[in-house]
């Protein structure tokens, strides 16, 4: 038996309303995942389902729904704010079916980190072409303490804080100097002159370790980037 759920979240960006438009409709993989969004009302939205209200740049809603009274909405509503900032709400809604409390907390800890990802991306990468890559790790980084080994790895230790510049060595792209733009319990981002790394630390939801990359410079070479990552993240783990 499902249970519905809502997850809420109201910020302020220092970008336009045409800008944020543009990145929840057509940037979505310089911070989210690439997703063809149809633009118009009853429109589809991929995974996402179909389009329910289109009112550029103010406010979107997309909704899936199934069996049993099983439904997935999301909504941007974003106005602009005096400064040259916006106003935004967000808001995900719906059923979870199994294992409710750790859905809901994985889900809203996944929306924190997206949002500031979307808020990195209009302040560094505006409708910038992006590759975006993603790899996980195999089974064995599901074990408690996974996440912790990826950042060590990475040279991020016990001391690294958000904000901090550090240098690391990226698979495929060699030494980098980045900033640590996001570091939680469970996720870390990194910044480079030309790039959004994003570290999912999914263990602790039962899932394996993973990794998104939006990367901006023209030569990115997706295919090359996504193998390097998974080679690493297989050796890392075996």
């Amino acid at each position: 038996m499902g249970k519905e759920f809502e997850i809420r979240r109201e910020g302020e960006l220092p970008t336009t309303p045409e800008e944020y438009w543009d990145a929840i409709t057509t940037g979505l993989g310089g911070w989210l995942w690439p997703m063809d969004i149809e633009p118009r009302e009853g429109g589809s939205a991929a995974s996402v389902g179909t389009v329910t209200v289109w009112d550029p740049p103010h406010r979107l809603v997309t909704r899936a729904e199934g069996e049993d009274g099983w439904f997935n909405q999301l909504e941007h509503v974003v106005q602009a704010h005096e400064g040259g900032t916006v106003r935004f709400r967000y808001v995900h809604s719906g059923v979870f079916t199994d294992d409710w409390d750790n859905q809901y907390d994985g889900a809203g800890r996944h929306t924190d980190f997206y949002l500031h990802t979307l808020g990195q991306y209009l302040q560094h990468f505006s409708r910038r072409p992006v590759t975006y890559v993603s790899a996980d790790g195999p089974k064995a980084s599901t074990a408690p303490d996974a996440f912790t080994t990826l950042r060590r790895d990475l040279g991020l230790g016990p001391a690294t804080a958000q904000g901090d510049t550090v240098r690391v060595v990226l698979p495929g792209a060699g030494t980098q100097e980045a900033v640590v733009d996001y570091h939680a319990a469970h996720f870390t981002g990194l910044r480079t002159r030309d790039a959004l790394y994003r570290f999912f630390g999914r263990n602790a939801f039962g899932a394996p370790v993973g990794v998104a990359l939006h990367l901006f410079a023209e030569d990115a070479d997706g295919t090359q980037a996504e193998e390097s990552w998974q080679r690493w993240l297989d050796e890392l783990y075996a």
